[in-house]
């Protein structure tokens, strides 16, 4: 026989293999426990959020003041769907360690909506403090020819964008899906931002890769950060374990 014949797959006796394998280690899977979010449709929301969020730079379609109110109302929708959804999988969500909790159905789902609502009002709110990061990114960089190319390319802008967004989410009490929504944003970015994070206005990171923002940092207005900067903890007590930021460039 050729030494490089494929050799015949035997599923059953790999099958019971894994199955052990979940048995004696629990701690990397998640059966008969509540809903996970799904990290896939988390995706999909920071997507039409930024699209909410700026407008014509990245919808499926022109965008003009005749048919921006339709095209806007069509995706809050999609949103408010998608977003009810996840938040729900959220509040569901428990660790497989963790004591099963009562399974109020209704109730967890009127939380989920009313959270959604709190959410989506923050938009119009969340766009003025994005502005100003914009802002801060054109007049941070020489290199920077328009604020459109600053929306549509800078890493940094995404970064934050993600971030301020699962700020709001962690703030009114959502589980696991703004970690969700940060760690994609520095898979795709090089930029770790904990939703737990407090970030001014006017806020900046250039170029962006290997910077670190930790869980209980505070930065203030307008303050710019560099490449390769490590807001780290300081310890592994859960208190302020991270560094407070004024105004500066790092």
């Amino acid at each position: 026989m050729n030494d490089c014949e494929p050799q015949p797959l035997k599923i059953g006796p790999l099958v019971d293999a894994l199955l052990a394998s979940y048995e004696s280690e629990p701690r990397t899977h998640h059966l008969d426990s509540e809903f996970l979010p799904n990290r896939d449709e988390v995706i999909e929301i920071i997507h039409e959020l930024r699209d909410l969020l700026f407008p014509g730079f990245f919808s499926r379609q022109r965008l003009t003041g005749e048919n921006v109110r339709y095209y806007v109302g069509e995706v809050l929708n999609s949103v408010a769907i998608k977003l009810g959804r996840q938040i729900f999988r959220s509040l569901r969500y428990r660790r497989a360690d963790e004591p099963a909790q009562p399974n109020d159905h209704e109730a967890i789902e009127a939380k989920a909506a009313t959270i959604v609502s709190l959410f989506l009002d923050r938009l119009p709110a969340l766009r003025a403090v994005l502005a100003t990061d914009v802002q801060a990114a054109y007049d941070g960089d020489p290199a920077a020819k328009s604020l459109d190319e600053i929306i549509f390319a800078y890493p940094g802008l995404v970064a934050v964008t993600t971030y301020r967004l699962a700020h709001e989410l962690l703030a009114l009490g959502v589980p696991l899906m703004p970690r969700i929504m940060t760690e994609w944003a520095h898979s795709v970015t090089g930029i770790d931002i904990h939703p737990g994070a407090t970030i001014g206005q006017g806020f900046f990171i250039d170029h962006g890769t290997g910077v670190v923002i930790g869980e209980t940092t505070e930065i203030g207005d307008d303050v710019l950060l560099y490449q390769g900067v490590v807001l780290g903890g300081t310890s592994l007590e859960k208190k302020k374990r991270h560094p407070t930021l004024g105004n500066k460039v790092l």
